[in-house]
């Protein structure tokens, strides 16, 4: 069994560090990145998601040996890009925007060993109810939209809000697992060795 090389994440969010362990993976290093989320004039909602990531994987420092998993969750309505929320006026817009319609939620994945790149995005369709005043407010109140691209979770209490979707449940919460197990596969890092 040879030695796994060390898998820097790139991402603070506990989020994608709860879905690595699904696959039986914590990383060695987590090294949040620094860099610009704002989208460029006129830029769509996919292209950004996967600019995001990868400029995310470019952004940290790593030895050559290291592989880092960077990865970015954007909502999007139409072409309108649905970040994270600044406070809980904002975090109220995002969610009466979404309300009684379908959007999608990307997710794009980027692994990084030395100067080369793997990378995946995934589109999930996703329907949110109507959502009376009542229901709004009592979200809001939870704090659970902090941090959030479009302002809820599908994992949290808006779970509650979320009828209907058609594609990558993980992937809307964050990392879309099989995605991301054959882009970590694919870049070298064994994640089904048997243990002898």
């Amino acid at each position: 069994m040879t030695d796994k090389p060390r898998l820097i994440l790139g991402s603070g969010s506990p989020r994608r560090r709860e879905l690595l362990a699904q696959l039986g993976i914590t990383a060695d290093d987590i090294r949040p990145p620094e860099i610009n989320e704002d989208p460029a004039k006129g830029e769509d909602p996919r292209p950004y998601c996967v600019r995001l990531a990868r400029e995310k994987a470019q952004a940290i420092p790593s030895d050559p040996s290291e592989i880092v998993l960077s990865a970015d969750t954007t909502v999007a309505l139409g072409r309108l890009i649905l970040g994270k929320p600044r406070d809980a006026g904002e975090a109220a817009e995002f969610l009466t925007k979404l309300s009684g319609r379908r959007h999608r939620v990307i997710t794009a994945v980027a692994v990084r060993k030395g100067d080369q790149i793997w990378e995946r995005d995934v589109v999930t369709q996703v329907k949110m109810k109507n959502l009376s005043n009542e229901e709004l407010n009592a979200y809001l109140a939870t704090n659970d939209w902090q941090g959030k691209a479009g302002g809820y979770a599908i994992q949290g209490p808006a779970s509650a809000f979320i009828p209907w979707i058609n594609g990558s449940f993980t992937a809307v919460v964050g990392l879309p697992l099989a995605e991301t197990a054959n882009l970590l596969v694919a870049a070298g890092y064994p994640i089904y060795e048997v243990a002898s």
